[in-house]
């Protein structure tokens, strides 16, 4: 049973560790933000790049998990986490501070953006995978819905107040300065993560006879082996391409149709993604009052209809509508993230988490390249109105999946199975099921 937010928020909050995490987690996302503005910004306003090469600079963002997705999974599972999210922090760091630096020696070109996108998403990509397999490390599995909902909050605080920080850095220094505070956000991270004093982690010791092929086949089977994980993969993986598409189209939509200045624009992400703050402080106690299956499906059902609000916005007054399809959008998409990667951390044995979360995010993520590169695509020839009116359509669709599958009559999760560990039959792992 989840923790109701007040007393879990109190108790986890007395960990040293989870504080640092928070603390790491909140500078490395404000500068995330910052460059969410920032980044597309520079490709619009400052390198002229069309419609299609801003779609691609969104793809080389995501591209990662797709190109390295399954193999950063199974090294995650044989590597210390906190080391490696320490160098991924590093690496995140020094490629965003070489644009400003080419900047001044003006020298920029969308090849170095593109470069700089495709690094630091490979880091992202062994950093995220190694802090969802660290996060039942740090914290035992009754209080993994509280901690979720903790750094999700992080998350979407750093979603509200970044872009609108990187809006107004834009209008003060400039597109391509004000990304110094994206490196100076995850070096901030790596101090943190490095003054954490939990014990040394033991490098996990590989299994007899295993290697890197099995070590992914062994994710593979036991993600499209669950009958849940794969209708989850399913949802998020449609979410995530139309995400993608938007995150592809709306700059500039927000800057050459409806014609805002760049703080005006991170003013205008800030507010649209104070509904993802709303629906991180408040995911515990739906789950508790709904179900924790119930809400998995019943999020995106019933905020999915607002992403019609997009393409429906006017310059003046009616851009407002931008925000809130965005806000209600993003409400629903972090009460379904908590509950649904809580539900994987709690289902997945301790050995398998970073292959579970790799294959998932190989999965769900490998959308995002496709989604940005289509959306760069319609947006070019017919507009980015046209694209957003795609996107808004395909959110509709997002929650089939859900009520095509065993959730829509569960009101809780089942309890996850003991694991039995790897064994061999006709030289074969088989995976966990459940149902």
């Amino acid at each position: 049973m989840a923790l109701s937010p007040p007393v879990a928020s109190t108790s986890l909050l007395r960990l040293r560790d989870f504080r640092l995490l928070l603390a790491g987690a909140a500078a490395g996302q404000v500068g995330a933000q910052v460059t969410l503005v920032a980044l597309p910004l520079v490709a619009v306003l400052v390198l002229r790049a069309p419609a299609f090469e801003v779609g691609l600079l969104t793809a080389a963002e995501t591209a990662a998990f797709l190109l390295i997705g399954l193999p950063a999974g199974a090294w995650v599972d044989r590597m210390r986490k906190l080391p490696l999210m320490i160098r991924a922090d590093g690496v995140r760091a020094f490629a965003m501070a070489s644009v400003p630096l080419a900047a001044v020696a003006d020298v920029l070109t969308m090849a170095q953006l593109y470069a700089v996108a495709l690094v630091t998403g490979a880091a992202t990509v062994f950093f995220d995978v190694a802090h969802q397999s660290y996060l039942p490390e740090l914290l035992p599995k009754e209080r993994l819905m509280a901690g979720n909902g903790a750094l999700e909050t992080v998350r979407s605080s750093a979603q509200v107040a970044g872009p609108g920080l990187g809006g107004g850095l834009v209008q003060l220094v400039g597109a391509q300065l004000a990304i110094v505070a994206d490196a100076l956000g995850y070096a901030v991270s790596a101090l943190f993560l490095l003054a954490m004093k939990r014990p040394s982690e033991r490098r996990p010791e590989p299994l007899p006879g295993a290697s890197l092929r099995k070590d992914i086949v062994e994710g593979l089977r036991f993600v499209l082996g669950h009958p849940l994980l794969r209708v989850i993969a399913a949802t998020t993986g449609l979410a995530n391409f139309f995400a993608a598409m938007l995150m592809a189209t709306q700059t500039i939509f927000l800057a050459r149709v409806i014609g805002l200045e760049p703080a005006a624009i991170g003013l205008m992400l800030s507010a649209s993604a104070a509904g993802g703050l709303v629906g991180a402080l408040s995911a515990g106690s739906l789950a508790d009052r709904i179900g924790q299956a119930r809400i998995i499906w019943l999020s995106v059902l019933a905020t999915g209809p607002f992403a019609l609000l997009w393409p429906l916005s006017r310059p003046g007054v009616a851009a407002v509508l931008f925000a809130v399809g965005s806000a209600v959008v993003s409400f629903g998409a972090v009460v379904y993230n908590i509950a649904q990667v809580t539900f994987r951390q709690t289902l997945c044995p301790p050995r398998l988490l970073g292959r579970m979360n790799a294959t998932l995010r190989f999965l769900v993520w490998g959308t995002l390249p496709l989604g940005a590169v289509v959306g760069g695509a319609l947006a070019g020839p017919f507009g980015a109105r046209t694209a957003l009116w795609v996107c808004a359509t395909g959110f509709l669709a997002v929650p089939v999946p859900l009520l095509l599958s065993p959730l829509r009559r569960m009101r809780d999760l089942p309890a996850a199975p003991d694991d039995p560990g790897p064994h061999e039959t006709d030289g074969r792992t088989e995976p966990v099921t459940v149902g």
